[in-house]
């Protein structure tokens, strides 16, 4: 998850949200010494970043447990580099220590 720069709490606006208790419990076990709100503005900002299409995940060769061979379906953006993967493009899936598949350019590894 992309950590974003912090903002003094006194410069947020109090906003209240109802949680089921079990998501909750689970959000604080997540977030450790961060604290669960922390967590759920990250969470937040990364779903904005996501759909307004200036999400660019950044993560580094140690971040990569494994990688499959594909077919970039539409342009991609490689996870590692940034450079662009066009459509019908030869590309990895890389499997992160998070669990995630993401995009990376064939000269992702070979730097």
């Amino acid at each position: 998850m992309q950590t974003m720069t912090r903002t003094s709490t006194t410069e947020m606006e109090v906003t209240s949200i109802r949680l089921e208790r079990e998501l909750k419990d689970k959000l604080k076990t997540l977030s450790g010494n961060t604290g669960y709100q922390a967590l759920i503005r990250s969470i937040l900002w990364n779903y904005v970043q996501q759909k307004s299409g200036d999400y660019r995940p950044q993560f580094s060769r140690h971040d990569i447990r494994a990688s499959l061979p594909a077919t970039a379906e539409k342009d991609e953006h490689c996870a590692l580099t940034g450079h662009l993967i066009p459509e019908q493009s030869a590309m990895l899936l890389g499997l992160t220590t998070s669990g995630d598949l993401v995009p990376l350019s064939l000269d992702s590894w070979t730097d």
